[in-house]
């Protein structure tokens, strides 16, 4: 590890080969906490490379507990987080809306850690049992359209490191990796991130492998589709910035997005989005990210016809339903 260190102290890159390699030494834990920490301190200081986070995710989807899911053609709806925002579940919502229009989703999600509330953290707000058991999460893909994969259970390999970046209380190269290591491999992905900077990092990575993509940013800096002004999208076709008023939205105010100070409260947005109950600003920003969600799955759609087929889901119960029988197959 020395030698790697010096490396990188000199601003050298990693080769992707050479990146796997280290991940998978990380997890072996052939390196100290020490170590480890002046690594992950390296890729806060200056950017990381493609061939970098494609070595890493590399060495991280070798070591995961796979599942073929692929006859589903799944979507994965998710942000990297660290934006700062605090913004209440809005993929996961979405994700529930996009499910009860009769697309296949599987969910890859986790704790909150830039955040108070993450995926998890509402699921088992609901009483969601956790499992890998690949039986149980196809029952729930059957009878609804959606399944909820917990990242530890299937990334075994991110436990060297969880002490390490709960000391260190910063975001790191891992909250990247996220995204990119559903043991699924999803064969779509809407993916929200922070800067302009991870979008074209994201979509450069995404465009070495067989994932039809979207990459979504804010340009106020929220990880997903927020509405409070104009947003990028890019795809492996193309890249375009939206204004809300071009999709018939009113722009909305940050606060208006604020997911609480705890679980509980962000539980309980998320019940009223799917009761249909919820605040214009929430409702307007779950239906959004779901439209650009069956957007990627069914480009030959408009853009328009998609926010119709998510505003139906959320407003005619098709979501709630889907969540309410999601519920009874998967609660503990």
């Amino acid at each position: 590890m020395k030698q790697i260190l010096y490396k990188l102290f000199e601003h050298q890159y990693l080769g992707r080969e050479e990146s796997r390699e280290i991940l998978q030494n990380i997890a072996l834990g052939k390196y100290n906490d020490a170590q480890v920490a002046s690594l992950i301190t390296v890729f806060l200081m200056r950017n990381i490379s493609v061939e970098e986070l494609c070595g890493f995710r590399d060495a991280l989807l070798e070591m995961c507990i796979p599942i073929d899911f692929s006859d589903y053609k799944p979507i994965d709806i998710v942000g990297t987080g660290g934006d700062g925002k605090n913004t209440f579940n809005i993929s996961t919502s979405a994700c529930f809306v996009v499910a009860g229009a009769g697309y296949p989703v599987v969910k890859h999600g986790n704790y909150g850690s830039t955040s108070v509330s993450g995926a998890s953290n509402v699921m088992e707000q609901h009483g969601i049992a956790f499992t890998n058991d690949i039986e149980k999460l196809r029952r729930s893909m059957d009878a609804c359209n959606i399944t909820y994969l917990h990242a530890p259970l299937f990334n075994p390999a991110m436990k060297a490191v969880a002490p390490v970046r709960k000391a260190l209380a910063v975001r790191t190269f891992f909250n990247m990796l996220g995204p990119l290591v559903s043991p699924v491999k999803p064969t779509y992905q809407l993916l929200g991130v922070y800067n302009l900077p991870l979008l074209r990092l994201y979509s450069y990575t995404y465009q070495k492998s067989n994932t039809q993509f979207a990459v979504v940013h804010s340009l106020d800096g929220y990880d997903e589709i927020s509405l409070t002004g104009e947003f990028k999208v890019a795809t492996s076709a193309s890249e375009k910035i939206y204004t809300p008023e071009s999709l018939g939205f009113i722009r909305h105010q940050e606060h208006e997005l604020y997911g609480g100070e705890t679980p509980e409260k962000a539980a309980r947005i998320f019940d009223q989005i799917m009761k249909n109950k919820a605040t214009t600003a929430q409702k307007n920003v779950v239906i959004v990210n779901a439209a650009f969600a069956i957007h990627t799955i069914s480009p030959e759609k408009n853009i328009e016809e998609c926010i119709s087929i998510a505003r139906e889901s959320l407003e005619n119960g098709m979501a709630l339903e889907v969540f309410n029988k999601f519920k009874s197959i998967n609660q503990g």
